[in-house]
């Protein structure tokens, strides 16, 4: 309907001798065109209301001066000031070549400016292998692996830690294993007349992660 009446507010002639499909034509070419003209326009208002809104609601991130020297007041964590961001650690990591999130030197530039909040949250800390293939190639010899080490312990003095590892930590007390053996393996075993696998002092087991503290991971 707007398309009808669009073409009919135009003259029905812009030349004397022009033919009526001329004219249709060019009609039709103008009411795309004005169609196209008006989307991006509201397009173009609809991302910035969008982005208003979005800024609102995105919080700064919150700055730490004193988290670097945390860091690097516990074992191995010294080094991190050396790091000049050359990008060494990440191109090295093997990690990294297959996860676009991974990248050491990201992680410890964050935590040279302080964001405490935004690095003990992050996931990549728990991506690192400790091949150290980093360590052995950084030029300004930064312990990267035991930084992110010590990012990780402290991480885990927050109380932030990987739903996977509260799962090993509580199969280990409870049976002696990171990984619960099925009653079906231990029959094949038999069947199979291998020997029965070892059984854990779970006394001691539990005594060793009251000790360093695990029981804080067991799951819940």
């Amino acid at each position: 309907m707007l398309f009808i009446q669009s073409l009919s507010s135009f003259p029905l002639k812009c030349c004397a001798n022009e033919p009526p499909v001329l004219i249709f034509l060019r009609k039709t070419r103008f009411i795309i065109n004005f169609a196209a003209l008006t989307c991006s326009i509201e397009g173009k208002a609809a991302m910035t209301e969008k982005a208003a809104e979005t800024s609102k609601n995105v919080e700064p991130a919150r700055v730490d001066p004193s988290f670097k020297h945390e860091v690097m007041r516990e074992h191995d964590g010294e080094t991190l000031k050396a790091c000049f961001q050359c990008g060494t650690c990440t191109s090295s990591c093997p990690t990294a070549r297959f996860s676009s999130s991974y990248r050491p030197r990201t992680v410890l530039r964050m935590a040279q400016l302080g964001l405490r909040e935004k690095v003990l949250s992050s996931n990549a800390l728990w991506l690192c292998t400790a091949c150290f293939t980093c360590t052995d190639r950084c030029p300004q010899n930064v312990e990267v692996a035991s930084v992110l080490r010590v990012l990780r312990n402290l991480a885990v003095k927050n109380g932030i830690v990987p739903v996977i590892y509260r799962e090993l930590t509580s199969s280990i007390n409870e049976t002696g294993y990171a990984y619960r053996i099925p009653e079906l393996r231990h029959k094949k075993r038999e069947e199979s007349g291998l020997p029965p696998l070892p059984k854990a002092n779970l006394a001691d087991v539990s005594k060793l992660i009251e000790l360093t503290g695990g029981s804080k991971l067991l799951k819940k």
